[in-house]
């Protein structure tokens, strides 16, 4: 896998194991920065990775410009390819090992952007958006399955082959 855009364009990047992690294709990665770029300002906001298995979301994220990147991973395979990617950089994404769904409350902070990406049949999507509708601006959410999106408003919803990938912000939110 290569970073698409920005200042790392070009980087490869490892994948974990495919029966571990399934990284998002670089024609969806460019498609949801360049609609995410077309909503925000990336300078000076903050991304979180909530899912991130390689790592690939939270680097494009930095290449791109954000200020803050965040990756969470708890698979420990996963965990380590990604200590290893972020390593090749001169500055990297933050990275947390353990429990997106149970870390995300204890780091009592807010996100202007957060990416949600859990293996698709885990059932979770829904604690996921719970777990965030209270400290993100944008979510952006990749699945195959209809998920519920009750305390959010749906801005934009693209679809490739058979996943979605969903651009939501809270109720609360003002419209970006």
């Amino acid at each position: 896998m290569n970073i698409t855009a920005g200042k790392f364009k070009g980087q490869k990047i490892a994948a974990p194991d495919e029966r571990i992690t399934r990284p998002t294709l670089s024609k969806v990665r460019m498609s949801v920065f360049n609609t995410l770029q077309a909503m925000i300002e990336f300078e000076g906001k903050s991304f979180l990775d909530m899912f991130s298995g390689s790592g690939i979301m939270a680097l494009e994220a930095l290449s791109r410009g954000f200020s803050r990147v965040t990756a969470i991973e708890k698979h420990p395979k996963a965990a380590s390819v990604i200590k290893s990617n972020f390593a090749k950089f001169p500055y990297s994404p933050e990275f947390l090992h353990g429990d997106s769904l149970k870390l995300l409350p204890k780091l009592n902070r807010k996100f202007d952007v957060v990416y949600i990406d859990p293996p698709y049949y885990s059932g979770v999507y829904e604690e996921a958006l719970c777990a965030v509708k209270n400290c993100a601006g944008i979510v952006i959410l990749e699945h195959v399955t209809p998920v519920e999106f009750e305390d959010f408003d749906l801005i934009k919803q693209k679809k490739y082959g058979d996943k979605f990938i969903s651009f939501l912000h809270t109720k609360r939110e003002a419209h970006f």
